[in-house]
């Protein structure tokens, strides 16, 4: 397996639990990990929509990993995805100041899986010309 491919499953194995907490039972992942009430159904939707956003992205990873004509534009929506959130992390810490010391854990996953993918994306082009 190329090394473009497993990159993009270790993605995918970690935004997965990533995506659960954030969706599967929002009322309590929240309020565990952030203090955060999410037991309002307005609360709860929006955790499960971004779930559903998280997890469409780790399904079209997946396909990338495996089928060599999604493989590039899976690499490009990974980057824009962390470097998307790395971007709206950074403008927070500006505005408004430290998070939970595991919102900074994902910022520098988020940074690195980012500027990681824009590696790969130079390696999967340079294969295919």
């Amino acid at each position: 397996m190329k090394p473009q491919s497993i990159f993009l499953l270790v993605a995918v194995l970690g935004l997965t639990p990533i995506a659960l907490s954030y969706g599967f039972a929002p009322a309590i992942s929240m309020n565990y990990l952030f203090g955060i009430d999410a037991s309002p159904i307005n609360v709860t939707h929006i955790f499960r929509a971004v779930m559903g956003l998280y997890l469409a992205l780790a399904l079209f990873w997946i396909g990338g990993a495996l089928i060599k004509k999604y493989r590039l534009p899976a690499l490009y929506s990974l980057v824009v995805f962390m470097l998307g959130l790395a971007a709206g992390r950074v403008i927070s810490l500006v505005l408004d100041g430290m998070p939970h010391w595991l919102l900074f854990v994902y910022l520098i996953l988020e940074l690195g899986f980012g500027l990681v993918g824009l590696k790969m994306v130079h390696n999967e082009q340079s294969e295919t010309v």
